[in-house]
This record gives C-alpha cells, sequence and structure tokens, in this order.
C-alpha cells in the first residue's frame, strides 16, 4: 500500500497558510474547520507545517499570548514529505521516529496532499481487515482431505 491509496480516499482539498499570515488568523481557521495542521506555503513551495503542537510551544514562549506571532514564527521549517509513492510502512516509520502526526505529500515541487498518522493508522486496519476475511474465507473453503473426506483440523 502507498500513499496515493490514502489520497485517493480522502480526496483533494488542501489547507494552507503563508509564513507572514498572523498566527491568530491560522490558529482560528484550525479551530474553525476543526484542523490539527496548515501546511505552510511560501512562492509555490512548501516552506513548513504548522500543527498545534507548534502553536503551543510558542504560546508558551510568549508568556501564554499569541501576540504578534506570524506563521513563520511558530511553524516547523524542516517538516517531514513524503511522496504519494511512498509506502506506508515507510511512513509509519518515519512518522513514529519524529513524533510527527501530519506529513505534506509532495510530487516534485507540488502539494498533493497530507495525511495524518490517523489516516496511516485507519488504512492499515482496513488492509488487516481484508486480509483477515480473505484468509477465513480460504480457511472456510480448505479442501477436504481426500482419505478421510474430511478438513483437516488446526
Amino acid at each position: 500500500m502507498q500513499v496515493s491509496d490514502i489520497l485517493r480516499v480522502k480526496g483533494n482539498t488542501l489547507f494552507t497558510a503563508q509564513p507572514d499570515q498572523p498566527l491568530m488568523d491560522a490558529v482560528s481557521f484550525m479551530a474553525d474547520k476543526d484542523l490539527g495542521s496548515l501546511v505552510v506555503m511560501d512562492k509555490g513551495q512548501v516552506s513548513g507545517m504548522l500543527t498545534f503542537r507548534e502553536v503551543i510551544q510558542k504560546i508558551v514562549g510568549n508568556a501564554g499570548q499569541v501576540g504578534a506571532s506570524t506563521v513563520g514564527d511558530a511553524m516547523d521549517r524542516q517538516p517531514l514529505t513524503c511522496s504519494p509513492d511512498t509506502a506506508i510502512d515507510e511512513v509509519r516509520r518515519m512518522m513514529l521516529e519524529r513524533h510527527a502526526r501530519y506529513m505534506p505529500v509532495v510530487e516534485g515541487s507540488m502539494l498533493m496532499g497530507v495525511i495524518s498518522f490517523y489516516d496511516v493508522a485507519k488504512a492499515v486496519v482496513e488492509a488487516q481487515d481484508f486480509e483477515n476475511k480473505m484468509l477465513k474465507a480460504y480457511i472456510r473453503d480448505w479442501p477436504a482431505d481426500q482419505e478421510t473426506g474430511s478438513k483437516p483440523g488446526p
């Protein structure tokens, strides 16, 4: 399974922010849309990632206030990225190593989408459920033993 499989199911709605945008505007937008992250774009390129983790760190570092901070002041400037062809197992490993909850998907320099750790976990569970159903169907249809006329037991 690849990242492109998740993107196909998720759809292609993208929410982004700009580095010079007031942080308060981005936080309000995230809260209004129930988003955990925004990809930060600058001149058509992914330049960072803003999640509530970065927002909280900025607020704590600013004595409990958003103040005049910008998205660029708070964002992760080196977010993990992957391509649509990246294997889900690789994405899962990368996200676990960096404690990343969100990952922009880029092809060349074009933003294709964002996947979350939830998306990855859901895809893995669905794949395992499908595999389990196929194995159970195979076991039910196990050929009868030729000599005894019964199905072999476990």
